[in-house]
């Protein structure tokens, strides 16, 4: 074909949009995936409850001791092991505060950052928060069932982001 009939063929065709039309839709498209991944991240952080969620920072703070009966800690002194996977817990002391000298074991020894010892109503509970190489920030949230002899409660797997039901027996 001759250049001139190229030109008459083409002439009534709408003309290709402007390179610079592709960045507004680029940058859309960029700004929609974001939307979505952090809603996406909000989500997966919201779905528990604010009463088993785990501490989300350096922040967060293990549940306040309130020492009705110092007497009823003690109860927490010993060796726990976890009944579905064989980890230790060692509970070495606790203060009349709450304050709580605790070891873990996954067998090795795995850093304790905080342990806490509380009392609400006849519940005597303990939080315990790992921080080391390939724990961080995972989290026990366990109730003493005194009928039983075990601690009870949930443990927050920090890497996974999941949360179990889990029990100790005295060792």
């Amino acid at each position: 074909m001759s250049t001139s009939r190229n030109a008459r063929r083409n002439a009534g065709r709408a003309a290709p949009p402007a390179s610079g039309r592709k960045l507004p839709r680029a940058a859309a498209v960029v700004v929609a995936i974001a939307v979505v991944a952090v809603l996406g991240l909000w989500w997966s952080t919201s779905r528990h409850d604010d009463s088993t969620a785990p501490p989300t920072g350096a922040t967060s703070a293990p549940p306040a001791a309130v020492a009705e009966d110092p007497a009823a800690f003690q109860k927490l002194k010993g060796r726990w092991v976890r009944v579905d996977a064989g980890y230790v817990v060692e509970i070495r002391s606790v203060e009349a505060g709450g304050r709580v000298d605790a070891a873990y074991f996954d067998p090795r020894p795995i850093h304790v950052a905080r342990a806490r010892a509380s009392q609400e109503g006849g519940s005597v509970k303990l939080y315990i928060e790992l921080r080391d190489v390939n724990d961080p920030g995972s989290t026990y949230r366990l109730r003493y069932n005194a009928g039983r002899d075990i601690l009870e409660g949930t443990y927050f797997q920090g890497i996974e982001r999941q949360m179990y039901d889990v029990s100790f027996m005295r060792r």
